[in-house]
């Protein structure tokens, strides 16, 4: 089950109905819709979308909260927190505002600083005001209620560090690792306000939730007016220690789905998240987005401007569906799951063209069009014994590449099992370039056998497209259903038992003539949104400071005696070939002079097998033997990433021999 929802309690909500002169009420209710409709619009389907403002979010938080305090796993304190007299009320953390510590930026508020993104509490801030009435706030005692999370921290320590260190991602465990080895603290769990859950004891009169412990109890809530609408038991889902619990999250949430929330799931008797594959930050243009200063990619702005000028409805032929979908693949093409990536106009355009339009929308109108013109519009037979080596190829391919993309799906490798898609109907292409069946077609008149030859070509091509179909659907699913259209086939086809088959169009089987997958997007679209960002950015709110260069942090210092250890050679790769269910791995063979050795190396993604043979590299020749997918690997290549995340060989500038030193 998929769930997601509004979280409505955030102190944004009433500062925005401020701003726009309405009740907090107002503003939910607005945006709520705006944003169901927005999701709606972009194919993005959840099993529900609820919203913490219900009244049974409510009531589940509130039992949540009493469960933890009931059973004495809650604590309370006296502190002093910042008061604005003027407004007569204690200032959650987005009511206040200064200056920043780290960056001296003055856009820094009492949870974050909006330049350099790093996290704060209202005591750190220089020169803190309130944002209510613009005075310096005063300090005025108050009791909450706290999650004393450190008593947890050898509970995080063995099921985070140790238990999840190898399965999940780098990023998610290191930043857990920083913050349980600074040191786990209370977490407040109220605070006093009028927006939110209220608190169910009369000791907490006055007091809400905090969001960050009702928010993510939406999930719960979420589940279970989900079961009501369906007439299910929502109990199996939190409770059942076979159900597997996936967070999928941003940068800025790991802390609280990967440490506070478990430890408030453990705490109530929930299952733990299984995984959590958080990505970290997308940016726009060489600058941080940023919707205080318009800095931003607007849903609603790209549905206006692209999906809505097609003038019919997502899904059906030639209607916005397919502008979805090129914004769906440049967003997972970029996708930022393990460092940070940018957003770029023109890499959209680029990327939609040279890849999605060129490679996979060509060679499905490819097919379909000889299909049409060399085989009467339907489905040639497949005559087996004719089978050659290039044939049997791309069968192994269709049938490889669907072990892979389902690999990289269920290990959340989503961009990686994109590539592989779309590295399929490339494969298509430089299938069809092999066979070439419009030449053969010519010689049909004096060999009328021929037409076997074109049909086995054509057949596979078509069977390719099928696969292709149930292979882009978790990607793009506008595009499938277009497919299927085409191919006049139902919904039925797309279940992943399918992919890898190549029976799945039936010989004999008419089908529809082809139409255009990808329409051209024009180079003025582009500029005219690029000038619409750069026009819209409120530039009176832009640091002050220009923001220093990316600090390189180096490793620590080595003497040269340590560096003369590596022993560097210059190698020739002679044979390369990709590792059998790892789609990261190239087995390569590395002539080095004295003798040959095996290395397996992590560039499948970035080279092909045979780009590289006959290619010089760098060899650390001295690395202990290593085994990796069961093959030994003796030796590491050296390689260089650039920024955009290529790897580049490092190799000498002329050719020399084998087994040369590199030093």
């Amino acid at each position: 089950m998929f769930v997601c929802g509004s979280d409505e309690h955030g102190t944004a909500i009433p500062i925005q109905a401020m701003k726009e002169g309405t009740t907090p009420q107002a503003i939910i209710d607005k945006y709520h819709e705006a944003m169901k409709q927005d999701f709606d619009d972009l194919s993005i389907n959840f099993d529900i979308y609820h919203r913490t403002s219900s009244p049974l979010h409510h009531e589940t938080a509130q039992e949540f909260f009493t469960k933890l305090n009931n059973a004495g796993e809650l604590e309370t304190k006296e502190t002093e927190q910042y008061f604005d007299e003027e407004a007569n009320t204690f200032l959650a953390d987005r009511y206040i505002k200064g200056t920043c510590p780290a960056c001296s930026s003055d856009r820094a508020f009492g949870d974050q600083c909006e330049s350099c993104g790093r996290t704060l509490s209202p005591d750190e801030l220089i020169n803190p005001v309130s944002t209510l009435s613009g005075k310096t706030p005063v300090k005025k005692k108050t009791t909450h209620w706290y999650l004393p999370l450190g008593k947890h921290e050898q509970f995080l320590r063995e099921w985070i560090l140790e238990q999840h260190k190898d399965d999940w991602r780098g990023t998610v465990v290191g930043q857990c690792k920083s913050w349980i080895d600074g040191g786990l603290q209370s977490r407040a769990v109220t605070r006093d306000l009028e927006w939110g859950v209220h608190l169910p004891i009369p000791e907490g009169a006055g007091k809400v939730l905090y969001v960050w412990f009702d928010a993510p109890i939406g999930y719960i809530s979420a589940t279970k007016q989900w079961a009501i609408n369906n007439d299910k038991d929502w109990r199996p889902y939190w409770e059942d220690k076979d159900t597997k619990l996936v967070h999928f999250i941003g940068k800025d949430n790991i802390v609280l789905h990967c440490i506070i929330f478990p430890v408030m799931l453990k705490l109530h008797g929930n299952i733990l998240p299984e995984n959590v594959p958080a990505n970290e930050f997308l940016n726009l243009e060489g600058d941080k987005m940023s919707t205080s200063r318009n800095w931003k990619l607007d849903m609603r702005d790209y549905i206006d401007d692209f999906v809505k000028k097609e003038n019919l409805p997502t899904g059906q032929a030639g209607g916005g569906g397919q502008m979805v979908d090129a914004l769906r693949y440049y967003l997972t093409s970029i996708a930022p799951e393990t460092k940070d990536s940018e957003f770029t106009w023109k890499g959209f355009q680029t990327a939609y063209r040279s890849e999605l339009s060129d490679i996979f929308g060509n060679f499905v109108n490819r097919t379909f069009v000889l299909m049409h013109k060399l085989c009467g519009g339907k489905v040639p037979k497949l005559h087996t014994e004719l089978l050659d080596d290039n044939d049997k190829a791309m069968i192994a391919d269709i049938e490889s590449t669907a072990a892979e993309v389902q690999s990289a799906l269920e290990f959340y490798h989503f961009r990686d099992g994109l590539f592989q898609v779309i590295d399929l109907a490339r494969k298509g292409n430089q299938y069809m370039q092999k066979k070439e069946p419009w030449i053969v077609a010519k010689k049909i008149q004096e060999n009328p056998e021929l037409q076997k030859e074109i049909d086995n070509c054509l057949y596979i091509c078509l069977q390719l497209c099928a696969n292709l179909s149930i292979l882009i659907n978790p990607f793009l699913p506008n595009t499938a259903k277009k497919m299927l259209y085409m191919m006049k086939v139902v919904d039925k086809m797309l279940e992943w038992e399918n992919a890898g088959k190549i029976n799945l169009l039936k010989t004999g089987y008419a089908l529809r003539a082809p139409e255009i997958l990808f329409r051209k997007i024009e180079d003025s679209e582009i500029t005219e949104q690029i000038e619409k960002l750069k026009n819209g950015l409120i530039k009176e709110e832009q640091p002050q400071a220009v923001e220093p260069k990316k600090k390189v942090v180096l490793k620590a210092e080595i003497q040269y005696d340590d560096f003369a250890k590596i022993d560097l050679k210059a190698g020739t790769i002679v044979t390369a070939e990709k590792v059998e269910k790892a789609y990261k791995l190239l087995k390569l063979t590395i002539d080095l002079g004295f003798e040959t050795r095996t290395v397996v190396s992590g560039i499948a993604l970035h080279y092909k097998p045979e780009e590289i043979i006959g290619k010089q590299v760098t060899v650390v020749a001295n690395l202990a033997p290593r085994k990796m997918r069961g093959i030994e690997s003796n030796g590491m290549i050296l390689m260089a990433e650039d920024s955009a995340g290529k790897l580049h060989f490092i190799s000498p500038e002329n050719k020399i021999e084998a087994g040369s030193n590199v030093s």
